[in-house]
Order: structure tokens, then sequence, then C-alpha cells
């Protein structure tokens, strides 16, 4: 047997030898040349997320299949790789995908064996490929074997490794066409990474395993009745007895030269004869009566390519896969087919939209209470306790127990706290009892203090009806610039407070923050904790909406409410993680901040900010939100990951992994909007036109509010 055989002349027109060849196959009459460059680097030209390639048009090569009497010529290995590939991602990243193409796979036996090693080429997952059959193609091997009836004669090795051949010339295939003798059979393991043993002959079955055993090579064998799929892993456990100790001490010489018939015995013990088929099983009994053989389908040997391929990617990423036998039952499946359950869409028909509550027939003391806690908070966690008397005033304590991921150190939870506050003399101004405050913090805990007095500021009586009223729109906007004077309006409310206004409103300065803010969700997804409690925040129907946020109040398209069902999966958020995807989660904040009118941080001058500095910064987040909402616009926090974060540590203890780059984002987010060093942020806001939201997020109710 020659290489013409089964392997294609690859030639390097650049060389002196392979050109000759090229020109006399080219002035063949009987030789069809063909040029598959140019389309297969088209698309390489339309992947998406390309890596460097490092091959350019000296390495294209041109390939004579003499089987076929082609020539064709094809770029590089490394592009035609990456063409070929591509949709592998990311069921296998690149990584992996370039981790299993390091394995030495050896399939032994070329009928199921075909199937398999075929896949694994098609997949890639292989460096090289080692072929044994010592038979020929008959035609009753093509109900099987993926073959034509012009293979009929040829050694079935040759056959599968011309098929690959067709598939990747590159790959190198090995051709054993006497099959595994005692001859060949070390020279056949050296260097293997994965034995796949798909042969009839009962001893050669057992040679396989005990040179498996010398040369620590896990084997699996897959038959195709049921899916049967047997797993021995003689790389973990040398001293593992073969066929799991199921051959009952029998040895090579007690197996070979055995008939059809004589097989049967073995084979029982082996499958197990209550596992087979049933019609399998009774098969068997009609061995050299009315059948030559054991039955084999078409469909169950391409299975089996299947569950051997899914077998070695496991081994070759170090996964888990132990010794063992499994099935993969397509028709046990079949007996199973059920109507699939619809996803089923909320159904919000039987919940009322949240109304705030009414406080005109409440004692000051407790409307007062009412008022402060209809101020706005990460998430809606109002994290807070509210207490309040007639006789002393009202006191609002930050709530440890109520803070998350990104309320790093508290600070956003001071922020609430202020803004409850402000609420609360608010209220007591148009109460006319408005009195001195005052704001004491610890490690970890902070209390907000009003007392009462006889004041009654007709400025903060004002904002009244806009503390009742205030609320979050999500809806997309509408992009209208704002006139300059409603920004000079909001920085006005801020200024009182304590607070500066740092804002953006020209579209290329809302793009960049747009992208930036959705790298900033990105990292929030796909960091466990802070995706965790994203989606705890979220209430559905027939949960308790005191606290959360109604899914109403996203104003989720259609398309962003189906994705949610996926974006909600950890178990995807690892896997996007791990393989650096995930820039769509970002396509939500992405579009909101595009059509947004501005874009602004509510700062404060403290280079070295205390939570009751956050706390009095509280005071200017809602003045603004309540100016901003009286000129008519629609309010909603942007919450980046890096809010909060003020050190290294905290963005090691907040974002692992992900520190550099959340470190860049805040950074850049910094530079965006103009944010001194020395200023600190307690919120960012978007404004834009929007309709009205669909409902807002309702709140826990105070006890002397009674019902809604």
């Amino acid at each position: 047997m020659t290489a013409q055989d089964h392997r294609p002349l690859i030639l390097d027109p650049a060389r002196a030898d392979d050109a000759a060849v090229l020109d006399d196959l080219r002035s063949r009459g009987d030789i069809v040349v063909s040029d598959l460059r140019e389309p297969i680097r088209a698309e390489l030209a339309g992947l998406l997320d390309l890596p460097e390639v490092g091959e350019g048009p000296e390495h294209d090569r041109w390939v004579h299949y003499p089987w076929r009497r082609r020539v064709v010529a094809l770029p590089g290995p490394r592009t035609m790789r990456l063409v070929r590939l591509d949709r592998n991602r990311n069921k296998l990243t690149r990584e992996e995908q370039d981790r299993l193409g390091t394995l030495v796979v050896g399939v032994v036996g070329q009928s199921v064996g075909h199937a398999i090693a075929h896949t694994l080429a098609m997949e890639g997952v292989c460096a090289e490929l080692r072929l044994a059959d010592f038979d020929d193609l008959e035609a009753a091997n093509l109900n099987r074997v993926p073959a034509s009836l012009f293979d009929i004669g040829l050694n079935k090795a040759v056959v599968t490794a011309r098929r690959i051949a067709e598939l990747d010339p590159y790959l190198p295939v090995t051709v054993y066409p006497e099959g595994i003798t005692d001859e060949v059979i070390d020279g056949f393991f050296d260097g293997l990474s994965i034995v796949v043993e798909e042969c009839d002959s009962l001893d050669v079955k057992l040679a396989v395993r005990e040179a498996a055993q010398r040369h620590r090579v896990p084997l699996l064998m897959e038959t195709s009745d049921r899916g049967l799929l047997d797993v021995e892993r003689y790389d973990l456990e040398q001293d593992r007895p073969p066929f799991h100790g199921m051959l009952d001490g029998a040895g090579r010489a007690d197996l070979r030269g055995l008939s059809t018939r004589d097989k049967a015995p073995y084979v029982i013990r082996i499958l197990d004869a209550q596992g087979l088929s049933t019609d399998f099983a009774a098969s068997l009994v009609e061995i050299d009566q009315t059948l030559s053989s054991w039955p084999q389908l078409g469909g169950d040997v391409q299975l089996g390519g299947a569950t051997v391929a899914a077998a070695v990617r496991r081994i070759g990423l170090g996964l888990p896969l132990p010794s063992g036998r499994t099935r993969v039952d397509i028709q046990e499946c079949l007996d199973a087919l059920a109507p699939p359950i619809a996803a089923q869409e909320p159904d919000w028909s039987g919940v009322a939209a949240y109304e705030p509550p009414s406080v005109e027939s409440l004692p000051f003391a407790e409307a007062v209470a009412v008022y402060a806690g209809l101020a706005p908070s990460g998430g809606n966690v109002q994290p807070w306790t509210i207490t309040s008397n007639a006789s002393d005033g009202i006191r609002i304590e930050l709530d440890p127990k109520a803070t998350t991921g990104m309320d790093i150190g508290f600070r956003g939870s001071a922020v609430a706290v202020g803004a409850a506050l402000y609420n609360a003399r608010v209220a007591a101004a148009a109460y006319g009892v408005l009195g001195d405050t005052e704001i004491t913090e610890a490690p970890g805990a902070l209390t907000a203090t009003l007392r009462w007095g006889r004041g009654a500021d007709p400025d903060l009586a004002r904002d009244l009806p806009g503390v009742l009223a205030r609320h979050t729109n999500r809806h997309p906007g509408t992009g209208t610039p704002l006139a300059p004077e409603v920004l000079e309006a909001l920085a006005g409310a801020a200024r009182p407070a304590g607070g500066t206004l740092r804002a953006i409103t020209a579209p290329e300065s809302l793009e960049s923050a747009a992208v930036l803010l959705a790298a900033s969700d990105r990292i929030r997804y796909l960091t466990p904790d802070l995706h965790a409690e994203m989606f705890a925040e979220l209430r559905l129907p027939g949960d308790d909406l005191d606290s959360g946020l109604d899914l109403r109040t996203l104003e989720p398209a259609p398309d962003e409410l189906a994705k949610l069902a996926i974006a909600r999966r950890p178990d995807v958020m690892s896997r996007l993680r791990a393989f650096g995807g995930g820039v769509a989660l970002g396509e939500y904040s992405l579009e909101r901040v595009r059509s947004s009118s501005a874009l602004l941080a509510i700062c404060f001058d403290a280079p070295a900010p205390t939570l009751t500095d956050y706390a009095q910064a509280g005071a200017a987040v809602q003045r603004v939100w309540i100016e901003a909402e009286r000129h008519g616009l629609a309010v909603q926090p942007m919450s980046p990951v890096f809010l909060y974060a003020r050190t290294p540590d905290d963005l090691a203890g907040t974002f692992p992994g992900f520190e550099p780059e959340v470190t860049s984002l805040q950074e850049r987010f910094s530079t965006l909007l103009a944010i001194p060093p020395t200023e600190a942020v307690a919120l960012v806001l978007r404004l834009t036109h929007a309709p009205p939201p669909t409902t807002r997020s309702a709140r826990r109710p105070h006890p002397a509010a009674g019902p809604r």
C-alpha cells in the first residue's frame, strides 16, 4: 500500500519539486483543477471575533487527491482550521479547541469506527488519527458505513482515511491495513492519547485492552445497541480488569478464532443480556440460522460517533469521566415523548399597579415616616428601618442586612438613608414641624434623626408633591436634547445640598457612556454574587411586591423579556465568563443610554468620603430627581458596578477576576464626565423624554399608613 491509497499529496508551489509535480498534474487531461482559496478567505473575512491568523498566501497549498483525480488549491492549515471549526464556538471555545487539537486518537475497527473517526475529524478534536482494520469494504457494510459503491473492495481503514482527507487534508492519518497485530500494537499505542475499540474479534478486543493497560491509555467502546458506551480509564486505573471484569478471566487464547455463534456467549456476558434491546437479543438467537451476523443500523452507528466524540472531549479537556457504562438510548427517549411545556410570560392581569399610600388621615409623625419611606434605593431594597413618634421625631437607621454586593461599604445605602431624611424634612416642613437634623455613624452603622420643631420652610415644602410622585422610568427615550436652562435648573437643585452635577448631553459622549455602562452591566452579570442579587431583586406575579423591582418597571421589550430567561441562568453566565463572552448582556443599558437626552453624575466634594458625606449627598440626589420630573423628564438611575468603589481593595473584593477591567471602566467614565479625583459620586441618572412608566415599584408600608 502506498500513501496515495489514502493520503492526499500536499504541494507547495514555492518548492521547485512540488511546482514541477503541479505543472505535470495541470497538463494531464484527466485531472480536474479547482481553486477554493478566494471563497474560503471570504468566509474568513466574515467571521466575528477573528484572532490573528498568522498565515499569508505563502502558506497556500495545492492538494492532489489521486483517487478523485482532483487538485484543489487551499489556504494554509491554520486558516482552514479557523474557518472550518468556527461553528464549533462556543460549545467549544478556541482555547478548548486548541487543547483538544493536541490529541492523538487511535480507532480500531472501521465500521462503527468509521463514524467515530470521521466525527472526531469533523469536530477537529484531534491532532492525529490512527485507523486500524484488516477487512475490505463489502456491499453489506453500506447499511452503516457512509461509503459508496466505488469503495467496495477497498480496505475499510483506507475508505475512512480518504473521507477524512477530503474533509481536512492537513490532518495526519495513519492507516494500519493489516489491523492490530502483535507486531504493530505497541507502535500503534506509542504516543496515543485515547484508543477507541470497535472491532469484532474478541481476542483483538482483549489485546487492545491489555495494550491500553501497558501504555496507560483510556479506552472507549460504543456498541450500537441502545447507545451503549463503555469507558475504561486505564490511564487512571492501570490494574483495572478488561471489560470491567465481565470476561470472568477468559484469555486471548480462549477468544481467538471463534465463529460468530461461538462468540455469542462472551458477547452476551460483556453486553449484559438484560440490557440488550429486544430486537438485538432476538437476532442473536438467529445467528447462523437466518442471520450471518449481528445486526447494526446506520443511525445507531452515527449516534455512536456522537457519543464517543463527547467522551473524547471530556477526557481531552480533563472533565470528569470515570470508568463505567452508560446508554444513550434513542428508543427510550422516543418512548418518553411528551408535549412541550410552553414558557409562560408573566401574567399581570390580576396585579394592580402600585399606588402611593394615602396620608391625609394620618397624624403628622406617621405621615412624615411614610414620605421618608418613598425615597429611592438601589434595587428598591429600602435599606433602612424608620421609627417615629409624635413627641420626639423620626429616626432612620441604615439596615446592614439589606445591603448588596454593589453597595460597597454601605455607601449606596447611605445615599438612600440621606434621601429618606430629605423626604422627611420636606414633609416636616409642609406640616410645620421641621426641626434640627443629625447624622451619626459608626463602623457599618448610620443613623439620621429629625427632631420635631416649629419650622415651615416653603422652599422645602414645595417638593412635597414631587416626593409623592417621584418614580423611575426605564422606557427608552427619544433622545430629544435638553434645553440649557433645564440643565442649569438641575444644577441649581443640587447646590443647596452640596451637590455638583457632571453632565454629558452630546450624542457622541452619550454613545461613549453607553458603551462603558454596557461593559459594566456585562461584569455584573458575569460576577456570580452580583448576578444572584440582581435576579433576587426581580419580582413576578405572586411575589411580594413591597420591595425589589416589579418586572414591569424594567419596561422590557418582548426580545428583552426573552433574553432574561437565558440571562438569569448562572450556568450560562459561568460559561460566558469562561470564554470571555457576554457583550450582549449590556444591550439593555446600551440602548437606553443611547436614547437619552443627558447622563449626569451627582457628585460632592469629599476626597475621603464618609458614610455621613454620602448621606448628605442623598439630599442632592432627591432634589435633582424631583426637579427633573418637574421639567417633564423621565429619570432612571444607572448603577455602574464601580459606582461606590473607592480603593483597589473595594474592586478586588467585589469583582474578582475583573479588577483591571473595572478599574479601566471607572477611570474612563470619570474622564468622560470630567469628575475630578476630589469628588465622589452619589448616583448616576439617565434623563430622557419618554412615555409614562407602566407602574412604579411598591414600598413596604409603614405600619401606621394602613392598607394601600
